[in-house]
């Protein structure tokens, strides 16, 4: 069912383009959690957890709480099953099995090519749009597949998830990791294959399959041997076929956004067991702290150089979700002071993006000046933020 037009535009005294400030309370982890509860739970998941008439979820939403007409692109929507799966186990009592139903018919019908593998995009129809095949996609499709499975009690959706990988086997590359598939590259990215590894890790912990782990084991081997500078610690974004650093100033990208999501992976890494899991995650956060931080703002910025150098200072919002992930994760090993207040410091800026008179939606885009770019929300942004609350949620039950 299309329930677009039911969405409601809640006003309040909050003026466009104007930044906010997170609610005082927020200053224990107790009060923060607390407040992302009743945040993702009375606001985020009504306004999200819809699919229309061919089981898609909205690629993005406007001002109004409208659906915005776009391509449907299949790593949102399986981000959009993992992020309801996740709201689904939290505790949160709306309908969030029906919309997940829905939405993997759809992929597993119309979005998978005869070949096995899945397209990149769907029409506004539900209809194939762009029938291309992508690493990035197959990576957030073996994430969802793992999370419905679960979910769902689907042990058929791990058998798919199995079926998918077989074919990316075909996809290896002789120096090491996958090739992208049939839109991106050259030149090789890191990316893909840390959601890769992210998709590999939640499939293991479902299923237990041996294979994932494997997988898991070796993408996080390629990234300490290939993705971190060795002088820095910190992550790049681009390569050459053999992994080698690009000669150009894409080369020297470093984006502190992903350089704490893998920090957050290493140390989840880590909590599963597999040796050294957390060892790479100091230097990973610690370049990004040092660097990529905006102390004005209290903001993670989006991209720097290897040397340190700012080149945008813009601040979209999943940053400040990885920002917040890896404060967690490693105040979770440390039990350090300083690592619960950069948590603190995170959720803190994370809040300011959600402060905007469409409850339970956000603004993506935090410019040098302090105020936002006015434009949709994007749904893509919803797995980060779910993701990211999670982690609050379990931490601070934990530390009860």
């Amino acid at each position: 069912m299309d329930n677009r037009n039911n969405l409601q535009h809640k006003d309040d005294d909050s003026k466009t383009g104007q930044t906010m400030t997170a609610p005082a309370a927020l200053d224990s982890l107790a009060a923060a959690a607390a407040a992302a509860r009743r945040w993702l739970f009375e606001e985020a998941a009504p306004l999200w957890c819809r699919t229309d008439a061919h089981g898609l979820f909205a690629e993005q939403i406007d001002a109004k709480g409208h659906s915005v007409p776009l391509p449907h692109r299949l790593r949102v929507q399986a981000r959009q099953i993992y992020a309801m799966c996740e709201l689904g186990r939290l505790g949160w009592d709306g309908d969030w099995r029906s919309p997940v139903e829905a939405c993997v018919r759809t992929l597993l019908a119309r979005g998978r090519r005869a070949d096995g593998l899945f397209i990149h995009t769907f029409a506004d129809n539900g209809e194939p749009l762009d029938r291309r095949a992508d690493l990035y996609d197959h990576a957030f499709t073996l994430f969802c597949l793992a999370h419905a499975g679960r979910a769902l009690g689907r042990d058929d959706l791990w058998d798919a998830a199995d079926a998918t990988m077989d074919r990316l086997e075909s996809w290896r590359h002789p120096k090491g990791g996958f090739r992208e598939g049939e839109i991106d590259g050259p030149p090789r990215r890191q990316n893909p294959h840390m959601h890769l590894l992210e998709a590999s890790l939640a499939l293991w912990q479902a299923t237990g399959r041996a294979r994932w782990k494997d997988l898991a084991v070796e993408i996080a081997s390629l990234c300490r041997s290939k993705f971190i500078d060795p002088a820095t610690g910190a992550l790049t974004e681009y390569f050459v076929d053999d992994w080698g650093r690009l000669g150009t100033d894409e080369g020297a990208l470093v984006e502190p956004g992903h350089c704490l999501e893998w920090a957050w992976l290493f140390e989840r890494l880590g909590e599963t067991g597999i040796a050294d899991g957390a060892q790479p995650s100091d230097g990973l956060a610690g370049f990004a702290r040092r660097f990529g931080l905006d102390r004005d703002r209290d903001v993670a910025i989006n991209e720097i150089g290897l040397d340190g150098r700012v080149r945008s200072a813009n601040a979209r919002l999943w940053p400040q979700t990885e920002r917040l992930k890896a404060a967690l994760a490693r105040w979770r090993r440390t039990r350090r002071n300083d690592e619960l207040d950069e948590a603190l410091l995170a959720v803190r800026g994370l809040w300011r993006y959600f402060e905007i008179p469409l409850k339970g939606s956000w603004r993506d885009v935090l410019k040098p000046d302090g105020t936002f770019v006015e434009q949709p929300a994007p749904a893509s942004s919803f797995y980060h933020i779910v993701c990211a609350l999670s982690e609050l949620l379990e931490t601070a039950d934990a530390a009860r």
